[in-house]
């Protein structure tokens, strides 16, 4: 589908390679800059690349991981799309600030939120903010491409990983903090879900029980019918207070069982679980065998998974080797098309049939780029992630409480049709006819229950793109299980990496709904532009799982290459030595330090003052070996000091380290504010909070929401009104197939 555009990519490590993998798996040509170090990860990432030296005055889209001169560019090339990938953006006063994944984890309060009391924060394994950044980066790529192609006119996508992983990873621990008042809280509030991970008979396995029919389902298959009575335990906060009490519940289940057992039980009970798995079992996952998700590299050597979505009708590129390429000679182009910029997506209309945060976190990227997305709910059973509200039931209009809600679907229109009826079916096809994309994330059998699978989708509109999300695919043996982020993190791999080494792995939180929402957005945006090619829609499959395991594929390719089976570290890293969360001074107050190379080391041991114990660790292989005994001394350092005055100290120096921040902090980073990732949403019930817009920044935008979420039905006559007559809207509101507000 991109066939003939052409990327300069001027990156190393992941984000900006994973930015551009997705561009090269789209069919664009792109040529890299000759690497440090080769090896696996490498290939996986360099993948149909060409390495070699090009001309971005030449090329469509330049890719960079540190601030290049934009104006400068754009004078040999106006319509460059330039993406630039840097740990806190390219301006601010954090702007240049030494940084690692495990230090930008602690900043955005992700490392904050996880773990137990009785043990320090801990961060998530597998570099997951990497990756996030690069899928971020490209799906701001292809969008800037869209204006720059219509336009002529270039743009600068200044994508900030500490920005993408907020968005990813803590967005709305704010958000709910602002709808309750902003209350106090003590220390850094780390906690696990429970239930979550559970041991079986022969591994572990993951239950979700985000909802209360979920978590009663759950009671029930356990046999513990008795505890649907203690309506306490319907509350997570005090699940997690009674955890030991009532895990020891869940693993009577669980433990005598095998896995399998387990999962075939939670299947029949509707209860989201899946087994976690490694480096060694993801490829093997029945569904991913099915589904032929895993491939043979280019060179033979590992095993990888394809790409992370099908569109129907374009075959995906085969993966080629990474090729030399000494100097690529690019003709620089003609003069392209002259109009004024306006946002990628202006004049698409999306019909919202998602519900949770993937779907949602996927058309929330759609109407930030100027799409007008209209979210269809009904008022019987609208969004569940409502239900997720500050608010109790009965207290007024509580299900506009939600703060998950909010996060995603600011941008939005709303409506409600009662899809279970002929009329509801009818009004909706209407509207079809004038929509060129519908995004769904349910299992597979409910649009087809409602009648509207992709045959009579593409009968109604042969224009329509339809981007289905279920968890695990459209085919295969897991096709109709329920999962949401935490079955993801546990099929993938991602759990398996996070965790202490002496105990079970632990859930990441979250970060794979934004993960699938924006690969989805992606493969839309390229479904649209080939749609306006051929004049004809197609079906586009993303499942959620396979979104995960693209980005979690390092420990696959390594077990492959060397037999080696990557396991969790607790806060250590095989890439830097020290590294930790170290106590301070005050109540749970943490700083997270990650030192990578041997310059790094000199400048903390100069911070420290040279002490004797520093002696002899100017290699990392000494500061590995002796690690127990340095963060002796560490700790003790850091234990009287203020742990704000020391992360600015260390920074100041040249050595990563950051604040261990409460998540619902994070607006008082003050290059999150000069960023302005945090955008006021003025609503009708809930007045003003925080919500995070996009991750990146674009030179042409200086705000992404242009409207609040939508309350339950807010647009029906103003969305429906185009297609149904005034008096045939009041039939339809007084038999019910749409309201306004939650019905019954």
């Amino acid at each position: 589908m991109l066939e003939g555009l052409r990327v300069v990519d001027r990156t190393t490590q992941i984000a900006g390679p994973y930015c551009t993998k997705l561009l090269a798996d789209a069919g664009a040509e792109v040529v890299s800059t000759p690497p440090i170090e080769t090896g696996g990860l490498y290939e996986y990432l360099h993948a149909s690349k060409r390495v070699g030296a090009a001309n971005a005055a030449a090329a469509d889209i330049l890719v960079a991981d540190e601030p290049v001169d934009v104006a400068a560019l754009w004078n040999d090339n106006p319509s460059l799309v330039v993406v630039t990938i840097t740990p806190f953006g390219c301006d601010g006063p954090w702007a240049g600030r030494p940084a690692t994944e495990f230090t930008l984890q602690a900043a955005c309060g992700s490392t904050a939120t996880r773990g137990l009391p009785e043990n320090p924060p801990l961060a998530a394994g597998g570099r997951v903010g990497e990756w996030l950044a690069g899928a971020y980066a490209a799906a701001g790529a292809v969008a800037a491409l869209r204006s720059a192609q219509r336009s002529g006119v270039g743009e600068h996508v200044d994508v900030a990983m500490l920005d993408c992983m907020t968005v990813a990873m803590t967005t709305f621990q704010p958000v709910f903090a602002s709808f309750m008042g902003w209350p106090p809280m003590r220390g850094t509030g780390r906690a696990i879900e429970v239930p979550s991970i559970e041991p079986t008979a022969d591994g572990y396995v993951v239950f979700t029980t985000n909802s209360a029919q979920q978590f009663e389902s759950l009671l029930l298959m356990i046999g513990r019918a008795d505890l649907i009575e203690d309506k306490d335990l319907a509350r997570p906060n005090v699940r997690f207070k009674r955890r030991e009490e009532f895990s020891a519940a869940v693993h009577a289940f669980t433990r005598p069982r095998t896995s399998e057992h387990v999962l075939d039980e939670a299947a029949a009970w509707r209860i989201p679980a899946g087994p976690v798995l490694d480096g060694e079992t993801i490829p093997s996952f029945e569904q991913f065998v099915a589904r032929d998700v895993f491939v043979k590299s280019p060179s033979g050597r590992f095993r990888q998974p394809r790409v992370p979505y099908r569109i129907g009708g374009v075959e995906a590129p085969a993966f080629t080797a990474v090729a030399e390429a000494a100097n690529v000679d690019w003709q620089s182009r003609a003069g392209g098309a002259e109009a004024a910029w306006d946002l990628p997506l202006a004049g698409v209309r999306v019909l919202d049939c998602t519900a949770w945060w993937a779907g949602p976190a996927a058309s929330h990227v759609l109407a930030c780029l100027g799409a007008d997305v209209i979210k269809v709910e009904s008022g019987g059973r609208p969004d569940l992630m409502r239900f997720t509200s500050t608010k109790r039931p009965g207290d007024g209009q509580w299900w506009e409480w939600g703060p998950l809600f909010h996060g995603v679907n600011v941008g939005k229109r709303g409506i409600t049709l009662d899809l279970t009826r002929r009329e509801g079916v009818d009004v909706f096809e209407r509207l079809l006819g004038t929509a060129d994309a519908v995004l769904e994330n349910y299992t597979p059998r409910v649009m087809d229950q409602f009648g509207l699978g992709w045959k009579r989708v593409h009968e109604v509109n042969r224009r329509t793109v339809m981007v289905r999300m279920p968890a695990f695919g459209l085919d295969g043996p897991w096709r109709d299980r329920t999962g949401f982020a935490q079955t993801m993190e546990c099929v993938a791999g991602m759990a398996w990496m996070t965790g202490f080494p002496d105990g079970p792995p632990v859930l990441v939180r979250g970060a794979c709904d934004p993960l699938a929402g924006v690969h989805a957005a992606f493969a839309t945006m390229l479904a649209l532009a080939e749609r306006d090619r051929r004049g004809e829609g197609m079906l586009v499959e993303a499942a959620m799982v396979e979104a995960a395991v693209n980005v979690a594929a390092e420990q696959v390719i390594e077990h492959d290459l060397t037999g080696a089976l990557r396991t969790r570290s607790g806060n250590r890293s095989e890439l830097a030595a020290p590294q930790g969360v170290y106590q301070c001074a005050g109540e749970d107050r943490w700083v997270a330090l990650s030192v990578t190379d041997d310059d790094q080391w000199r400048a903390l041991v100069d911070a420290l003052g040279h002490p004797e114990w520093a002696g002899g660790l100017d290699q990392m292989d000494a500061r590995r070996a002796a690690h127990d005994q340095t963060d002796d001394q560490l700790r003790a350092w850091f234990a009287a000091r203020d742990p704000d005055e020391v992360a600015d100290l260390l920074s100041r120096a040249g050595v990563p380290a950051e604040v261990v921040l409460p998540a619902k902090d994070i607006l008082e980073n003050p290059q999150i504010r000069h960023r302005r990732l945090f955008e006021e949403e003025v609503h009708p019930v809930t007045g003003t909070n925080p919500i995070a817009g996009l991750p990146f920044r674009f030179s042409h935008v200086d705000r992404w929401a242009r409207r609040p979420s939508p309350t339950i039905g807010e647009h029906n006559d103003e969305v429906l009104g185009e297609v149904v007559s005034p008096d045939e809207l009041e039939a339809l509101r007084a038999k019910g197939v749409i309201g306004e507000g939650l019905a019954g």
